[in-house]
């Protein structure tokens, strides 16, 4: 497994029966999480003063149960980059720290190549990979479907004083299409798509149906030098040597990174957050 380094301004405190207690700057969030199946000895609402808790509804979704001055947002960085931290529907807060993984990966990968890198990031949500390779010299175009996430992406953007960012509103598989029909092309490619989700036009999306051809299409247009193409993906029971497999049916087997990605908690355990996969060219 690979754990997500580097981190100053978050941590996972605790984790018990499917939720997790988690520090985000100065705030300290509970939030429900598949993944935690065990149980510990404390409740994690006695570990700390808690500011915000998310609430699943038995009819489905849920709401954040807000305790104190909780701001709307606020930010927190990694390694000099800002991201913002908005608690929105759905669990979510904005950002995914353990691609914390992928990120270090990318950015010595775009350093280290020597010549001006393309990256195209798809299902790209708040744009934390589109920073970071921006920053280390890449030009990044950077497509998601959700209007509200984009606008969030840029504000990223904006955070971190990077202007150079392509960003489209859009569904990845319509946009890949059309590129293979301008004959557009990339040196690398990152994707993390949903489980499940809808276009723009309606569209519908399903993981274990689509990946491996949408994979397919995505070579279409990779340059004739590519670096690298990385999928990552939180669906639970999704494992690396899935990804592993399509990586290598797509663009031969050498050099594929495989890996369960995680982040590790103060309490000593390990928290899983999903796989990825990285096939580096050479």
């Amino acid at each position: 497994m690979k754990i997500a380094q580097n981190w100053k301004d978050y941590q996972v405190i605790s984790t018990n029966m499917g939720e997790k207690l988690e520090k985000w700057g100065d705030y300290m969030l509970i939030r429900p999480d598949p993944q935690v199946i065990w149980k510990t000895d404390k409740p994690l609402e006695k570990l700390a003063k808690i500011d915000a808790v998310y609430r699943r509804s038995s009819s489905g979704g849920g709401q954040w149960q807000i305790f104190g001055q909780l701001p709307q947002q606020w930010n927190i960085s990694w390694q000099g980059l800002k991201f913002v931290v908005k608690p929105m529907g759905f669990k979510h807060t904005g950002l995914f720290p353990e691609q914390a993984v992928n990120w270090q990966d990318v950015d010595s990968l775009i350093r280290n190549s020597g010549r001006k890198i393309k990256v195209l990031n798809l299902f790209a949500y708040s744009g934390g990979a589109s920073v970071v390779c921006a920053k280390a010299g890449a030009e990044v175009t950077h497509v998601d479907a959700s209007k509200g996430i984009v606008e969030m992406a840029k504000e990223n953007a904006r955070l971190n004083n990077i202007s150079t960012i392509r960003f489209l509103i859009d569904d990845c598989t319509k946009f890949i299409e059309r590129e293979i029909r301008r004959g557009n092309s990339y040196d690398a490619i990152i994707m993390d798509p949903p489980s499940y989700g809808r276009g723009t036009n309606g569209q519908t999306w399903k993981l274990e149906d689509n990946l491996f051809d949408f994979v397919m299409l995505c070579k279409k247009i990779l340059s004739k030098n590519p670096l690298f193409v990385l999928i990552s993906s939180y669906t639970t029971g999704l494992q690396p040597t899935v990804l592993k497999n399509i990586l290598s049916l797509c663009f031969g087997s050498g050099n594929i990174d495989a890996d369960e990605i995680g982040l590790s908690c103060q309490d000593g355990l390990v928290l899983p957050c999903g796989a990825r996969g990285l096939k580096v060219f050479k």
